[in-house]
């Protein structure tokens, strides 16, 4: 069963029921508490729910303590059809898509800002994409929104994948606004002590605090302490390397490696507590962690290749150091799975390649391949095999990474044309695509214009977009295995009940979980994987493992 939702006035709105193909079926229900109403038909139906943007739809229904099955969102499925038509970026409000399908003017999407502060569940501006404070007809809306719908099933269903695409996308926003509901445990008594440990006392007044500015005082000796010198400033550090007689291009931690110098590992030091300090200090912890849960607000489409990023507070980039402040509750457990070796994985189901396929069906995908190198020359021939692998997705390589990849070529060229084509794509301006038809952006016009040059920059521009084109397709079909092993993950924890998805990081996941439930809890993860790379490649003898730990704290993983 389908149900599309609009919003009226005062808390009410719109039910529509829908048929398979998105045409309405019955007349629409107007209901005076839109949530009890939703609340009911999910106890009673468990239907798809057809809204706008989860994003801004499902966080009230949580709050109420109401948690859906499923949903299609359609602006994320608009972006999706969009891109795949080679008009990536273009507006996916439900009025963009509704003025598309009329032959109307498209009006642009409104920026987050120009948003109402206060905004209600399902509020019916953000439904139309109409301005702030404007009431449209309840008909009208459910209309557009049925409307919408109808007209995406069917594009949908002329793309190879893409309905699985669409359905996933979908889940990965129920459970991104789940996560950040739920939120990840945080101690801030254990970020407080590792802070003070690593920094000394909390400073006040705008201070350094104490093991900066001892390493601020041991920097200006280490160069003299004639001319102070600030180590926040890069350029102060490029004067002062000068004026010892050892011009350095940068502060880049590998340019500064490179110096003879006694202010280098001093540098280095301060930059890396600095950063600690600046991103995940003690401000960070004020802002972002309440009653035990650190609650980020995800954005699953952040990523062109659709990888997921944050709004604030860096959830996907949580410091090795801190994972000892994320602390399961007394009598509960956290379960951390990470897809071993994905993209390499990955590429070898795209390609085919069945000897590849055949080392990828091992447990270490690196160890398999590494018969392929000789042994000598500084690596082991698994480091060999990895370094080998990585230049084939991510483009360049020089030194040993280019004899390595002639290595890699004639012993598996299924895999290396793969990426060699998607690269080549690329430089023609062409489009490529991940195993569900997620789809690169099309290149700019300046882009065009510069390749048309013929000269250096015209090459170096035709190179970025292969390298680009090359790594996409590997790294969005990771991202498409991914959220399918989210959404199917999702409902196994939902059949368990406590268990929920608190974290998840490219091809991490963490669940929290009652530590009795852990091990069943680890089973469901490993058959969500299986059934991910069943949904994505079909047969392939290519495995999918997920490194599984249960453990107090997140570090303890690792």
């Amino acid at each position: 069963m389908r149900i599309a939702v609009a919003v009226g006035a005062g808390g009410g709105g719109t039910l529509q029921a829908l048929a398979e193909d998105g045409a309405p079926a019955g007349e629409p229900e107007t209901v005076a508490d839109l949530v009890a109403a939703v609340a009911a038909r999910e106890r009673t139906d468990a239907p798809r729910w057809v809204w706008a943007s989860t994003a801004r739809a499902y966080p009230a229904l949580l709050r109420a303590g109401v948690r859906v099955a499923r949903c299609h969102d359609l602006e994320l499925v608009e972006s999706l059809l969009s891109g795949h038509a080679g008009r990536y970026g273009e507006p996916r409000s439900v009025a963009a898509a509704w003025a598309r399908m009329r032959g109307e003017p498209v009006p642009e999407d409104r920026r987050p800002e120009e948003a109402p502060p206060q905004a209600s569940l399902f509020d019916d501006a953000l439904l139309d994409g109409g301005p702030p404070g404007e009431e449209t007809p309840a008909g009208d809306d459910i209309a557009k929104v049925a409307g919408v719908y109808a007209e995406q099933l069917r594009r949908v269903a002329g793309i190879e994948g893409f309905t699985l695409l669409a359905a996933a996308e979908s889940a990965g926003a129920l459970v991104a606004a789940e996560m950040g509901h739920d939120g990840l445990p945080w101690s801030a008594e254990r970020h407080d002590a590792l802070l003070t440990e690593m920094l000394g006392p909390r400073p006040g007044g705008g201070l350094r605090p104490r093991r900066l500015q001892e390493l601020a005082d041991r920097i200006n000796a280490a160069f003299g302490g004639r001319t102070p010198v600030n180590p926040d400033s890069p350029a102060q550090i490029v004067k002062a390397f000068a004026a010892a007689g050892l011009p350095v291009a940068s502060t880049r931690a590998h340019v500064l490696r490179r110096v003879d110098h006694p202010a280098v590992p001093l540098l280095l030091e301060y930059k890396e507590l600095a950063r600690l300090y600046t991103a995940h200090g003690w401000t960070w912890l004020d802002t972002w962690v309440r009653d035990g849960r650190f609650r980020p607000e995800y954005v699953v489409d952040g990523v062109v290749s659709g990888r997921w990023a944050t709004n604030g507070g860096g959830a996907l980039q949580i410091p090795r150091v801190l994972r000892r402040a994320v602390v399961a509750d007394p009598g509960w457990s956290l379960v951390v799975a990470d897809a071993a070796q994905l993209e390499p994985r990955v590429l070898a189901a795209l390609a085919g390649d069945r000897a590849f396929a055949d080392a990828a069906a091992q447990g270490d995908l690196y160890a398999a391949l590494s018969d392929a190198f000789p042994d000598g020359g500084g690596l082991t021939a698994r480091e060999k095999a990895k370094l080998a692998l990585l230049s084939a997705m991510y483009g360049g390589g020089t030194g040993e990474a280019v004899q390595l990849l002639a290595v890699l070529k004639r012993r598996f060229p299924d895999a290396f044309g793969y990426v060699e084509a998607a690269a080549r794509a690329g430089e023609r301006g062409q489009l490529v695509r991940s195993r569900l038809g997620r789809t690169c952006p099309p290149p700019s016009a300046d882009w065009r214009a510069l390749t048309a040059t013929g000269d250096e920059r015209s090459a170096s521009a035709l190179r970025g977009r292969g390298r680009f084109t090359r790594n996409f397709v590997v790294q969005a079909t990771a991202a498409d295995w991914a959220l399918v092993l989210l959404a199917t993950l999702r409902l196994r924890l939902r059949a368990l009940g406590l268990p929920h998805l608190v974290f998840f990081q490219h091809d991490e996941v963490l669940v929290h979980t009652p530590a009795g439930l852990a091990d069943r809890v680890a089973g469901e993860i490993r058959a969500a994987a299986e059934e991910a790379g069943r949904l994505l490649f079909r047969r392939t003898p290519v495995v999918f493992p997920m490194e599984i730990a249960v453990v107090d704290a997140y570090a303890d993983a690792k």
